[in-house]
């Protein structure tokens, strides 16, 4: 529960924010963080564990040829929310989420880094399990950005990672970004001891590659706290987007992946893994 003291101070306005029978911060009214919020959806099944609650993050500087949410990509767009709207929308079916919690996904929600880490830490000190859904394409080794970023995992309870490809070059292709960067980023996360939920596309002719799966396999192997694994087929569910915003779809063409042959495509990528891991 959290209350508001509303006080003058020089001609100032401030507000006292009140947690649980103690002060958590103070700031101006007029300076309150806001984040640029694409879309909230109140049930998600798919966004880690039990029923989440999802915020998408307007904002990604990649640009996956088969993303179904391009409508996400122009930063600072959307609508703004501070930390206690979303956690008012939230607390509007709370007892939906005892078993799940609040997702992050996007866009890319680690564009709004700052934003990102109040709501984080808000969440958990109201006990709120956070999962961040994150491609990793912000990190960088810069000291004061870990520092940031440290502060943000200290209140992250999973991070579910999309490895779009793992081969450098053809990362670049798929995604407009390489990928040394998200490759650091998941070895960081998993020295730093966060579960990891690891997710990968595989589409026809681009990533359905035995190769390309098995070495993605062997990258899992090195890391210590995955605690799943998604394959995911690809589907052309985006393509009525791109038209609605007048962007030509840049996998026309390509069919949606069967199931079955993504099931057999996570075969591959657990040969990978054990394969690795018996070489250890």
């Amino acid at each position: 529960m959290l209350h508001f003291v509303t006080f003058c101070l020089k001609n100032k306005t401030y507000e006292m924010i009140f947690y649980r029978k103690y002060v958590k911060i103070i700031k101006k009214v007029g300076e309150i963080m806001k984040g640029y919020i694409h879309s909230l959806e109140s049930c998600g099944t798919v966004d880690g564990p039990g029923i989440r609650f999802v915020v998408f993050f307007q904002g990604c500087p990649m640009r996956c040829l088969y993303c179904h949410n391009p409508d996400t990509w122009k930063p600072n767009t959307g609508t703004q929310m501070t930390v206690d709207e979303i956690l008012k929308e939230f607390n509007t079916k709370k007892e939906f989420y005892k078993n799940g919690g609040i997702t992050c996904t996007g866009g890319e929600p680690m564009m709004q880094l700052d934003f990102l880490i109040e709501l984080f830490e808000r969440c958990r000190e109201e006990n709120i399990h956070t999962c961040l859904d994150t491609s990793g394409i912000t990190f960088h080794e810069n000291p004061e950005y870990l520092k940031k970023l440290d502060r943000l995992l200290a209140s992250t309870n999973l991070i579910m990672l999309d490895i779009k490809h793992i081969d450098p070059e053809e990362h670049k292709k798929l995604t407009a970004q390489p990928n040394d960067m998200i490759l650091k980023f998941a070895k960081y996360v998993d020295d730093k001891g966060i579960d990891i939920w690891i997710r990968h596309v595989v589409v026809p002719t681009i990533t359905q590659n035995d190769e390309y799966l098995y070495r993605l396999g062997q990258f899992i192997a090195t890391l210590k706290h995955v605690k799943a694994l998604d394959v995911l087929p690809y589907h052309t569910m985006g393509v009525a987007k791109y038209k609605n915003l007048g962007i030509d779809y840049p996998l026309e063409g390509i069919p949606p992946l069967d199931k079955k042959d993504a099931v057999a495509a996570r075969e591959v990528v657990l040969k990978g893994m054990k394969d690795a891991l018996n070489h250890k």
